[in-house]
């Protein structure tokens, strides 16, 4: 199983399941849940009011769309956003202008997303190790 749900509290504010756009499209569009004012050189969180599920063996990474990086100088602060299996809570993008100020508006398409299996090294086994007890950012409080 995998896939998005909408988050409790945005269920009535028109948010989109994310989609893909073709036959052979790897990755899922994730629209912005509400309008945003992303600052020069500053980072910006855009909330999709989405959070995803897959199998333990699965990671969900999120890309900017690349119009909106070669039209607009938007990056994701963090490169990649890595969305764990457990990971069970708001997925948020933090975006990066370097082309001055940029207006998003709600519904527009930010990033993509695309599911991916991931592989342990030896020795080491999926589902193992401590439990995500926080939010977004939590893995760095271990």
């Amino acid at each position: 199983m995998r896939g998005f749900e909408i988050l409790k509290g945005y269920e009535n504010r028109g948010i989109n399941l994310p989609t893909r756009k073709t036959a052979f499209s790897a990755g899922y569009d994730l629209e912005a849940a509400e309008d945003v004012s992303v600052s020069d050189k500053k980072i910006s969180l855009v909330p999709t009011g989405l959070k995803a599920f897959m199998l333990p063996d699965e990671v969900l990474l999120i890309y900017i769309r690349s119009s909106l990086a070669v039209k607009h100088n938007l990056i994701l602060a963090n490169g990649v956003g890595v969305i764990d299996a457990d990971y069970q809570d708001h997925i948020i993008l933090p975006v990066i202008s370097f082309a001055g100020e940029f207006e998003i508006k709600k519904g527009m398409r930010i990033a993509q997303g695309i599911f991916q299996k991931y592989f342990p090294i030896d020795g080491d086994e999926i589902g193992t190790g401590a439990k995500r007890s926080g939010r977004f950012g939590s893995t760095g409080n271990f």
